[in-house]
């Protein structure tokens, strides 16, 4: 049957080749081996085209000549396997073209971009790498082993699906606006884009399955890769206080307007960077991702770790979202106060031998001598490689440990660098130590070694050892080609400077006919270095042996290496080599753990930036307390603006109280400001100010009513004495302002700016109204003394609210002095002794600002106005009853005055127990909701032995009742 079926196919087959149906047969030059077309497969997955394999430009794809085949496959098995390739192909050619014209586009790329393009080059590198080793194993095989395309396509699965991995990242981490002509968008959006967007693909596959490890493996490399710029920056931003942002990529921005010296520097010096672009906005780019990231949740059974510091906030203001990485966020602030401290701690001049200088804070300008980048490496390495958190072992007890140590351990609490030890990340140190600077010698040292080395003298065997041949930052040649040198010390002498510094004459007669012509007076017929330049060999036979010391070996010329990195040929700079070490760790090691990117983040990064925050935030507190004095200086704006001095303001409140009681205006600066001098002069507290000038009073003019701040004016009481004008009343109080000049202004008023200064000159104002119902009340009282005989009626009646309006005066002064003058003060010395940074110590100080405030009444809110404006109102009762005392006291013996006097006293009466009628409401409603602790303390005071309110909540004196009505 066999055969029959052959020889009908065979004869099936010439009928049609014979009536010239052509098709039907294969064209036999298509015909290919597996061989050949295994190793066109691999020539084009490392982006060559070939005769069998071409790259269409206008398609963008990778395309098979038509109609190839081998024998023993069909069509239909032979491109399922080879549109495999060609798509893995097609995806690592478009990774080239996006990275090539990153690194081609107009202008210098910023730094984040452009290391992120370098990450994935070098990933794309080690993807067709696994492509060479194929090529080069499949060209040199022996015959004994055949390749296959299905072989191929196994072995080579991991690359298929890398490639296609790799595409999807760079295309969705690189904005396309990017590639638009005149795109226009920021560096810092750009940057953020690229690192949110690796930071959530990494958070999807942290929690890798089988065979997923190298997609986490690929997005960690990438990742690290292109956060290291952006670490740089916070390098020398955080050791040195040194913004060096030239392409404006990081989270916040500085204005250059306002100098370090002025009161503005801390709030407006360095302010966040908030997006402008509205073709890429971060908020956009998150509604835009996270869906994504939920549906790739639903195809892994355990869930990825939410991503509790990324802000979504949907009714967010999109002209205030920050561009800032999500796992910075947190952070931010802390980073930007920590490089401001720094500055101040530079700038400002050491006054006290309590002084922290600048050299103490800075002398430590790297975590155990490395750089942040260098320090995220290493903790990533031992992170990942061997599950080990080393970031409590490089930075102990806010110490900075040096790099110079042989060995690193744990003993007894220390952290030393053990050379023979195991781990990956304790060697990659150890050969990072011996690269560094500090390890070197001195340059005293490196000049008399490379005087010897230009003289040719011979050098001992312990003297090579003590050549500064890794290290020499003057000729960088000599540090990558040390191994030569040493190897070749008898070529010394030969190349030095000296040995060719006397260079033949030039061959030139030809150009000197063509500038000069035929002139048969030219002396020189060619040029002659030694007599063309005029010099004399002995008189610059020493500055050769000096240009020798400061350059050896001018001419001498490293080998090629390919794939050499710039951080290896320059070891000796700030980053060494140990980044790039690292990073071509990653890229073969196979990982013991795949930790989320939020514990990669906090464990290698955040957490040195905590500790040099907190670090400088220490010293900064200790600068401020000691050589700032900064609770020196706030006891004595307590002293001044708390009325918390004995005597200084007596002398001056005492002429301005009587002055308004005569019905003198203030309008004089002058007078007040002479009055004010001798007040200071003659008080016992005057050394609390440095002059008798540092404290100036002022008149405030078109004075205002403040927001949500309510006044009763106090009754005007028609009696015979005209000098009570409305100037004399207590509002007039509200424009006098004090103005302190510290002995210390900057940098103190970074903290007692002009804001904080108007919150203490209301404080101010109030406790001067206080100050002054308590004045005439204690004059009121000495003239009742004096009227003191038969007591009637009415006499009791003006003792009794004589005694009410005393209580309620001493009950709140005394109230005052404990609630803000002593607890207040307490609660900000022990704020501002549990701060960690001179914002904490701000907000501390706002905070007590704040409390003064509200426990004054002087908070423009609707409780701190209905409260104030009764106790204004108390207190403007208390200036119309010395008045009617003080009318009673002059011209009492008229009958006329004395009844309307007798019948205003019963108004004011009326009014006072109205007053406090409506307060003890609001205060007990409030007091029951506890909302207010120190209202507490009012009620406790006022109503001493409940004599106006039962505990219950009743009042006991109504208004109106029987106590002020005449019998």
């Amino acid at each position: 049957k066999m055969e029959l079926s052959q020889n009908l196919i065979d004869r099936i087959h010439s009928s049609f080749s014979a009536g010239g149906i052509h098709f039907a047969a294969p064209v036999s030059s298509l015909r290919t081996t597996e061989l050949d077309l295994i190793r066109g497969l691999l020539q084009m997955v490392q982006g060559l085209s070939g005769t069998m394999f071409y790259w269409d430009d206008k398609k963008h794809y990778f395309c098979a000549k038509s109609g190839i085949y081998v024998s023993h496959l069909s069509q239909t098995s032979l491109y399922r396997v080879l549109n495999q390739f060609m798509f893995a192909g097609t995806c690592l050619k478009l990774v080239d073209i996006v990275v090539n014209k990153i690194q081609k586009s107009k202008g210098l790329p910023p730094p984040t971009l452009r290391a992120f393009a370098c990450s994935v080059s070098a990933w794309l590198r080690s993807i067709r790498d696994v492509a060479l080793k194929e090529e080069v194993k499949v060209n040199s095989s022996d015959g004994r082993t055949t390749p296959t395309i299905l072989g191929l396509s196994s072995s080579l699965s991991s690359v298929c699906s890398g490639a296609e991995y790799l595409l999807q990242i760079v295309f969705g981490a690189i904005p396309q606006v990017f590639f638009e002509v005149d795109h226009h968008v920021p560096a810092a959006d750009i940057a953020v884009h690229i690192l949110n967007h690796l930071y959530l693909k990494l958070n999807e596959v942290c929690l890798v399955q089988g065979g997923e490890e190298d997609a986490y493996r690929m997005l960690l490399y990438l990742l690290v890769g292109s956060l290291l710029p952006y670490i740089e920056s916070l390098d020398s931003w955080l050791f040195e206080g040194t913004l060096d942002d030239p392409f404006d990529e990081m989270f916040f921005v500085s204005n250059k307007e306002i100098a370090i010296d002025e009161a503005e520097f801390w709030e407006n010096s360095y302010q966040p960077r908030l997006a402008t672009s509205n073709r890429l906005h971060p908020e956009d780019f998150l509604h835009d991702f996270l869906p994504s990231a939920e549906d790739n949740k639903d195809k892994i059974d355990r869930k990825s770790v939410p991503l509790s510091s990324v802000p979504m906030e949907k009714e967010a203001n999109r002209k205030e979202f920050q561009v800032c990485p999500f796992f910075i966020m947190d952070m931010a602030k802390a980073i930007i106060s920590a490089g401001k401290s720094l500055q101040l701690i530079r700038h400002a001049p050491m006054q006290s031998p309590f002084a922290v200088s600048a050299e103490y804070v800075e002398k430590g300008n790297s975590i155990a001598g490395l750089t942040l980048s260098e320090a995220f490496c290493a903790s990533l390495t031992a992170l990942i490689g061997h599950g080990e958190h080393v970031g409590e072992y490089f930075w102990q007890d806010d110490k900075y440990l040096r790099g110079e140590t042989e060995e690193i351990e744990e003993s007894n609490g220390s952290f030393q660098l053990n050379t023979h030890s195991k781990n990956v990340w304790q060697k990659l140190l150890a050969d990072s130590f011996n690269q560094k600077p500090d390890s070197c010698p001195t340059h005293a040292e490196k000049g008399a070694i490379n005087y010897y080395m230009t003289m040719g003298r011979a050098i001992d065997s312990d003297e090579i050892d003590y050549l500064p041949l890794r290290y020499c930052p003057e000729n960088p040649i000599i540090t990558v080609c040390s191994d030569i040198i040493y190897e070749n010390r008898d070529a010394w002498s030969s190349l030095n400077i000296s040995q060719a510094f006397c260079l033949p004459p030039l061959n030139d007669d030809m150009l000197r006919k063509v500038i000069f012509g035929d002139s048969s007076g030219l002396i020189v017929k060619n040029t002659d270095y030694t007599s063309g330049l005029q010099f004399d060999r002995r008189r610059y036979l020493d500055d050769t042996k000096m240009l020798e010391v400061l350059l050896p070996f001018p001419t001498l010329l490293p080998s090629f290496q390919d794939d050499l990195h710039v951080s290896e040929v320059l070891p000796f700079q700030n980053n060494s080599t140990l980044a790039s070490r690292i990073l071509g760790w990653i890229q073969k090691v196979e990982l013991e753990s795949t930790p989320l990117p939020t514990i990669v983040v906090q464990e290698c990064l955040l957490f040195y930036i905590k500790k040099q925050a907190d670090y400088i935030g220490s010293k900064m507190l200790s600068k401020l307390l000691h050589e700032w004095r900064l609770l020196d200086e706030l006891g004595v704006l307590r002293a001044i603006y708390l009325l918390g001095s004995g005597d200084l303001l007596q002398h001056f409140l005492s002429v301005i109280f009587n002055k308004l009681d005569t019905g003198e205006s203030l309008d004089d600066d002058f007078e007040l400001n002479t009055i004010l001098q001798e007040s200071i002069r003659n008080s016992a507290d005057n050394v609390l100010l440095s002059t008798p000038d540092a404290l100036v009073v002022s008149l405030a003019k078109n004075l205002g009513m403040s927001d949500g701040e309510q006044r009763n004016p106090p009754i005007v009481v028609s009696t015979p004495r005209k000098g009570r004008a409305h100037s004399s009343g207590m509002d007039v109080l509200d424009s006098i302002t004090f103005t302190y000049k510290a002995c210390v202004s900057w940098p103190l008023e970074l903290i007692c700016n002009l804001e904080a200064m108007k919150k203490y000159n209301q404080v101010m104002s109030f406790l001067l109204k206080v100050k002054r119902a308590k004045y005439v009340l204690d004059k009121t009282r000495r003239w009742m003394w004096k009227d003191r005989g038969i007591a009637s009626t009415k006499q009791k009646r003006r003792w009794l609210l004589e005694q009410k309006l005393l209580h309620f005066v001493d009950a709140f002064h005394q109230y005052v002095m404990d609630r803000v003058y002593h607890n207040a003060w307490r609660e900000l010395c022990e704020g501002v002794a549990a701060a960690g940074t001179l914002d904490e110590a701000m907000e501390v100080h706002e905070s007590y600002l704040l409390s003064i405030q509200r426990q004054c009444f002087v908070v423009p809110d609707k409780l701190g106005g209905l409260i104030a404006s009764r106790i204004n109102s108390i207190l403007g009762v208390a200036l119309d009853f010395y008045s009617i005392q003080q009318t009673l006291s002059s011209g009492g013996a008229i009958s006329a005055v004395r009844a309307r006097c007798e019948k205003e006293l019963e108004h004011i009466g009326t009014q006072f127990d109205e007053c406090m009628a409506f307060l003890l409401r609001i205060l007990s409603v409030k007091l029951n909701v506890g909302q207010f602790p120190h209202l507490a303390a009012l009620v406790t005071r006022i109503n001493y032995n409940s004599f106006y309110m039962s505990d219950g909540g009743s009042l006991i004196t109504a208004p109106g009742s029987a106590v002020l009505r005449p019998t």
